[in-house]
Order: structure tokens, then sequence, then C-alpha cells
């Protein structure tokens, strides 16, 4: 079994923002696949499918961003999966809007839901696609995540969005992350 994890904010005043990107790839990869958020497990939304035989598990976090990591550990647990099936999705602010960027390990970044996830797996050793979001120009970082993308940035958003579902599924199906790196960064 294969876990995807997509960070962001539960709550409707979060839907759309940048900070969410990480639940709108995983949404729209369920949308896809026909599997819907239908049960509520250990502090996340879970949606099950399969791809080639492969059975994945979707995962949003209803902990909010800064907590993810309290929702996924006890998941891996109790799904018994090794944290090499694991792959999380969240946003970028280092990469341009439309970018996307797999990455086999590393540290936060200052990215507070991968801070969480490695406080709580203990390691910084799992799969990740970062998906750009830009940096702030003319506000704070929390006002710039907590907004949405702008009328000329949610094409280049949308496109991003298109190639992450490729590159999770190439994942699913067992491309490592170096083949991915060449692929997609």
């Amino acid at each position: 079994m294969k876990m995807i994890v997509g960070l962001g904010n539960i709550g409707t005043k979060y839907d759309g923002t940048r900070h969410n990107t990480g639940f709108m790839v995983v949404d729209e990869f369920a949308r896809i696949h026909q599997a819907p958020f239908s049960k509520h497990q250990m502090e996340a939304n879970l949606a099950t499918t399969v791809i080639n035989g492969e059975k994945v598990l979707l995962v949003k976090p209803s902990t909010y961003m800064n907590d993810s990591g309290r929702a996924v550990r006890p998941l891996l647990d109790y799904y018994k999966i090794d944290i090499a099936d694991l792959i999380v999705v969240y946003d970028d602010m280092d990469l341009p809007v439309g970018k996307i960027r797999f990455r086999k390990k590393g540290a936060a970044g200052g990215h507070n839901g991968i801070k969480s996830l490695i406080a709580h797996l203990k390691t910084q050793d799992f799969d990740r696609l970062k998906v750009g979001t830009d940096h702030p120009q003319k506000t704070t970082v929390v006002n710039y995540v907590l907004s949405k993308f702008t009328a000329t940035q949610q094409p280049l958003f949308d496109e991003s969005v298109d190639h992450s579902i490729s590159g999770l599924e190439d994942w699913v199906n067992g491309m490592s992350i170096a083949d991915l790196m060449n692929k997609y960064n």
C-alpha cells in the first residue's frame, strides 16, 4: 500500500489558499481516480483507490498544517505502511508558481507542516512533492500563504497540479525519486 499525504488547513476559510496546495493536489488526484474522501480516521480525512493493482491511501490531516505529523504517524502504524511508501505533497514558496519538485529527503526548510512530520516520524528521509507558490512581494508570509492565487497565477498553478498528478501516478507505479526528479523537476 502507498500513502499520499496532502498538507493543508481544514475549514472553508482556507479553501483555495496557497497553503492548501497539498490538499488541492490530493483532492484532484482523488477526483480523477474516483476516490471520494468518505472516511475520517486518526485525525485525517481518507480516500482509497487502486492504481495498476497498487492500493493507494490518500490522506488530508485534519490537525491543521502545523501538527500534520500527529495524524500521519498513527496512520502509517495502523496500516503498516513503510515510510518508503509515503509521499507528502505541500506548498513551497521557494519555487515559482507552475513548478514542481520531487525530493527524497531533507530538512523542513521553514515549513511547519514538514517540521511536524519530521518530529513525529523521527526522520527526514521521506519522499516529498513540493509545489511552487512563489515568494510574497508586498505582504507578510502568513498573509501570502493564506491568500489565493491571482488570476495570472491560477493557470500556472492548475498546470502544476496536472504535472503533480502525473508524477504521483508515476511514483505509485514504482518510478524512483531520482527518475521523477529527472522527469519533473
